[in-house]
């Protein structure tokens, strides 16, 4: 198994999963919810934020612009996830979801992989919006460079992991899509942002 991240530079699916060396891509619908579901469940129409890989030879996406793309695996199993978690997906609870899920389909030991992702110190929120993510995962309150209310959404989706006894590996810590023009960002670029993701795929 390995866990790859991948620049969507086009929707093609069957070139992309050439790239990623697998048989079949799967994509959902991503709406900022909590929803999980399974690669073999996924229909054109299928809304989810995550989605669990059991089947070699299939790679699963997810497609970001300043929210959290989180991979996660068995390195004993074949098991795989991908996560996407926006502010809101953060405060509905996505990445405990899939976590549940990965240890309901035989996960033991977890390892998650955090991406590139808007920082604390550029998410600038209202001060409501800022309390209500805050109370609901309080170690992803922050502050940005200016001083106003903010989120650090990849804060708290890493002590989310952490505290379901996941190892996390933050290859997004100094990668702020806002500040990085290597990256996609909707708050850096509005309607023109493209979008990019990380992928797992069972080999």
């Amino acid at each position: 198994m390995s866990i790859v991240d991948v620049d969507v530079l086009s929707t093609e699916t069957h070139a992309l999963a050439d790239v990623l060396g697998a048989d079949r891509l799967v994509v959902t619908r991503q709406v900022h919810g909590a929803d999980v579901v399974c690669s073999d469940q996924i229909t054109p129409k299928t809304e989810a934020d995550a989605i669990v890989v059991a089947e070699p030879g299939v790679a699963a996406l997810v497609r970001v612009a300043d929210c959290t793309p989180i991979a996660l695996a068995d390195p004993d199993r074949a098991l795989a996830a991908v996560v996407h978690a926006g502010r809101a997906g953060l405060v509905a609870g996505v990445v405990p979801a899939a976590v549940d899920a990965m240890r309901s389909a035989g996960a033991e030991r977890l390892v998650a992989v955090v991406g590139p992702r808007v920082c604390g110190r550029c998410y600038e929120l209202s001060a409501e919006l800022a309390d209500s993510v805050a109370a609901a995962v309080p170690q992803a309150r922050s502050t940005t460079s200016w001083g106003t209310p903010a989120a650090d959404v990849g804060a708290g989706v890493i002590a989310q992991l952490e505290s379901r006894d996941v190892e996390v590996r933050d290859v997004g810590a100094d990668q702020c899509t806002v500040e990085n023009e290597h990256w996609f960002s909707y708050r850096r670029q509005g309607e023109a942002a493209g979008r990019f993701g990380i992928a797992v795929v069972l080999v």
